[in-house]
């Protein structure tokens, strides 16, 4: 049965109290809410959809709005990078309607999996940010800091997008020593994961200390310091590549 995957200011539409996906069969009344949708895999146009609400709709009471960020314990890994796959698709489209060298308004373009303009032919596909995110070791004690934003007494591994010209391994080195002032080396590619808040492709890394005193930026970075498997301070544990991260870590170590 195909499902929906519907949206409203980031967040996530379903139904039964957050269970369940809605569904094109069952839930074919939410189609009348749509300001903008469409497949999530083009390959199969009967499947399921992405769709756009307008903030100002009247659902009926079986609907909520969730977080996205919330669904991961009820769904499950797959089903939780499925709806951020179809998320990133609707916000490409929804920041892409218009072409950005002539200002004509663009469309879909099935065969192509892209923004077409009709008029000058620019072509916009789905844009992916690319991020580092790594761990990095110094005599058994795993470097993590606090981010700016982060709820009080967070900590988790480094992370920072990739820059125009950078490999990923500069960007490792850069992004560390930015944030802490530690140079690092012998750099290994753990894994990567798709994070769609709103269109990352985090890309994991271990590495080793090489040179250096922590010294935060204070900007991105607010705290940081060394901890042993047993010392590892409050983190996001969910299906965070940085969790499986230091997860490695742990068991590496203890």
């Amino acid at each position: 049965m195909s499902k929906y995957y519907i949206f409203c200011n980031g967040r996530i539409l379903l139904k039964n109290g957050g269970s369940e996906l809605p569904d094109t069969e069952s839930d074919k009344e939410l189609e009348l809410l749509f300001k903008a949708s469409g497949n999530v895999d083009r390959e199969d146009p009967d499947g399921d959809i992405w769709a756009e609400i307008d903030p100002a709709s009247e659902l009926p009471d079986k609907y909520v709005l969730l977080e996205r960020r919330s669904i991961w314990p009820t769904f499950e890994e797959k089903e939780f990078f499925r709806a951020g796959r179809a998320f990133h698709l609707m916000d490409w489209q929804r920041a892409n309607r218009y072409c950005g060298v002539c200002g004509s308004k663009t469309s879909y373009d099935p065969a192509e999996g892209a923004m077409r303009c009709p008029c000058c032919g620019e072509i916009y596909y789905p844009v992916i940010s690319p991020a580092i995110i790594v761990a990095v070791e110094k005599d058994g004690k795993l470097l993590m800091g606090h981010g700016a934003n982060f709820p009080p007494g967070r900590f988790s591994v480094l992370a920072g997008f990739v820059e125009p010209g950078e490999s990923l391994e500069e960007c490792v080195r850069r992004e560390v020593y930015e944030e802490t002032k530690i140079r690092v080396k012998n750099i290994k590619y753990f894994g990567s994961q798709p994070w769609p808040f709103p269109r990352s492709l985090m890309l994991g890394f271990n590495a080793e200390w090489e040179s250096g005193e922590i010294e935060v930026d204070g900007l991105e970075v607010t705290q940081a310091s060394w901890f042993a498997p047993d010392e590892i301070p409050d983190v996001f544990r969910g299906l965070s590549i940085s969790w499986k991260l230091i997860e490695n870590f742990i068991k590496n170590r203890s």
